[in-house]
Parts: structure tokens; sequence; C-alpha cells
């Protein structure tokens, strides 16, 4: 299920297991009772087959179809949920939010996002690659310790527009021994998008997709004036 404002990828999962397991059960099951029925007319009269064993047997076909069926249930509750949780997500399409990640997307030749080290740095390398994995832009970062916000405007390093769509943003850190340093980094977009896949919520700020669990905050995008 999706609930976008422009084009994205992303499906509700309505396939249901427990009706798999339930059509291997009852495979299993026939195959069962007719190798029982088999043996029962092939038994030796002097020597009957054990009836307790056939009966612990079937016991344990009623548990597993009544496990079964409470996974179907348990399933249909999930899918209930998450079509509640998508359908409550029209709410985030239009506002702007910030979540972990390094994907961020162009929109509007504005791609937003943060870095954050611990200490300082001896230097911090800034690379945008495109969806192909080439590198169109690189900068240099800021080196003291915290967290610092940069703005790529969508212009390579030969002065050409870049297309809209999903860039990665590689941030190397070092220390003076020219270590690396760890770097959390964070990206901003406009929500385009909602939808649930494979059990997972997901938002879309264009081709970017982000789990719920990433998000950090939810703000109102600002509309610049026309001039």
């Amino acid at each position: 299920m999706i609930l976008s404002g422009t084009s994205s990828t992303g499906t509700f999962d309505g396939t249901v297991q427990a009706a798999t397991d339930q059509n291997q059960l009852e495979e299993d099951l026939n195959r069962f009772v007719n190798l029982l029925v088999t043996q029962l007319k092939n038994q030796d009269p002097l020597d009957p087959l054990d009836a307790n064993e056939f009966t612990a047997q079937l016991v344990q076909f009623a548990s597993v179809e009544q496990q079964i069926h409470s996974n179907a249930n348990l399933e249909k509750l999930l899918n209930l949920q998450q079509s509640s949780q998508v359908a409550a997500m029209v709410d985030f399409l239009g506002t702007s939010v910030e979540a972990r990640g390094n994907k961020v997307q162009l929109q509007d030749g504005r791609a937003e996002f943060t870095y954050a080290i611990g200490l300082n740095a001896s230097d911090v390398d800034i690379s945008v690659r495109n969806a192909a994995g080439l590198t169109v832009f690189t900068a240099e970062g800021n080196t003291s310790a915290g967290k610092h916000g940069f703005v790529w405007e969508g212009i390579d390093d030969f002065g050409n527009p870049q297309p809209e769509g999903a860039y990665t943003i590689i941030v190397t850190a070092r220390d003076a021994q020219k270590n690396l340093m760890d770097v959390e980094q964070t990206v901003f977009g406009r929500v385009t998008g909602a939808g649930a896949d494979g059990g997972e919520v997901t938002i879309f700020t264009g081709d970017v997709a982000v789990p719920m669990t990433d998000i950090l905050s939810v703000k109102e995008t600002v509309v610049a004036d026309d001039e």
C-alpha cells in the first residue's frame, strides 16, 4: 500500500505465510493418513500396530494446525496495524524530516545533510555520489568537534547542474594520526510518499526510502516567497 504525492516504489506485503503452512500441513496429514490405512490393512494380527503412537502423532498434527491458525490471526492483526500506520502517515506528506542515514534526495536544486564528529579532526572530506556510484561533488568539511550542516546545491565539480534524484553522501574524517574517525550523519528531505514493505513502515523523500525508526524530527516545509 502506497500513499504518495509522486511516484514511489514500495508495496504492502499481502502474502500470508500461515496459508502456505496450512497447505503443507494438510499434505503431510494426508500422507500420514494414507500410510496409516496401508499399515492397518497389512498389519500382523498377532502383532498389531501401537495405537498410542498413532494417537500421539494425530495430537501433534492438531497442535501444529492450531498454531498455524493462531499465526494466521496474528498476521491479520499485523496487516491491519500496518494499514492503519500507513493511513496515519498521510499527515507526513509535504512535511520535511530529518533522519539518520547518508542517502539524500536532491529536491529543487538542494540537498541538505549533517555530519557529527566527537573530537577535532585533522581533515574532513565530503563527497557526493550519484545513483551509478560516481563521485560528482567533493568539498572540505568543518574539522571541529560537533554537528555541522551542509547544503549541496546540485552542482558538480565542473559547474554542471545534476538531475534530481537520490545521492549518497560520504563524509570521511581523520585524526592527527590519519586514523579514520566515527562520523554520524543525518539527511533532510520533503516527504512525497509513505508505505509498508516486508513488515517495515517507510516514508519516501523522492527516491529515498526512510524507515520510520530512522526519523529524528518532523517539521513543516518552508516555502520560499516568490520575489
